[in-house]
């Protein structure tokens, strides 16, 4: 269930596994989760999550979206925060490295080099194939929420059909100002180019003896 939810959302490991239960928004297909920065932010996924959601969850309403596999324990140096646990059943939020070792396990056999894969290559594979789909570089940095294009490059190589789709809009005000067919004195070719007439020779002038 957490593999297909940081496939489908292409979301960061740490901001899946901090998700509570009224982080969510089922109607919709959203969660809220908490950036690096801090700042919160919505993911999104596709139909193969929502349904696994209601199994996952059980009718729990509070606590962790996704559990360790055993109880917490309630006091002590390792004893996590009341936020940290559910109500219902007493068992502690997934910590990140558990998630991870996990998942290693899980796809040892398809890893060529039989290490397994990390939980931040579903992003990469989730942002990889919507590229191949031909999803334009704006909506990959919507889904990706990175700042920056140059960052999503390290994530997603895009194609040149698609990057040719990327440009800027262009206002009307913008085509009257510019055009060359409105300017006589710029070309197609966005080339200037003036005209001097030719300047009328004063007579010489004659001094008088």
């Amino acid at each position: 269930m957490l593999w297909r939810t940081l496939y489908e959302t292409c979301a960061r490991a740490e901001e899946i596994l901090g998700l509570d239960v009224p982080d969510l928004d089922m109607e919709f297909r959203r969660a809220l989760v908490t950036e690096k920065g801090g700042d919160r932010a919505y993911v999104h996924w596709e139909t193969p999550t929502a349904r696994l959601l209601p199994r996952l969850l059980a009718g729990r309403t509070a606590g962790p979206v996704f559990l360790a596999d055993r109880r917490a324990p309630g006091a002590g140096r390792r004893a996590p925060a009341l936020v940290d646990v559910c109500p219902d059943t007493g068992r502690g939020r997934l910590s990140y490295p558990r998630a991870e070792y996990l998942f290693k396990q899980a796809s040892q056999l398809h890893d060529p080099h039989g290490a397994g894969y990390t939980l931040h290559q579903l992003r990469h594979s989730g942002l990889t194939h919507l590229a191949a789909k031909g999803r334009s570089a704006a909506e990959l940095q919507a889904k990706s929420r990175h700042r920056h294009l140059a960052t999503l490059g390290i994530y997603v190589r895009l194609g040149e059909e698609t990057s040719a789709r990327i440009g800027y809009p262009v206002l009307d005000a913008d085509v009257a100002r510019l055009s060359p067919y409105l300017r006589k004195h710029i070309n197609v070719d966005g080339h200037y180019s003036f005209s001097v007439a030719r300047a009328r020779r004063r007579p010489a002038h004659t001094a008088r003896p």
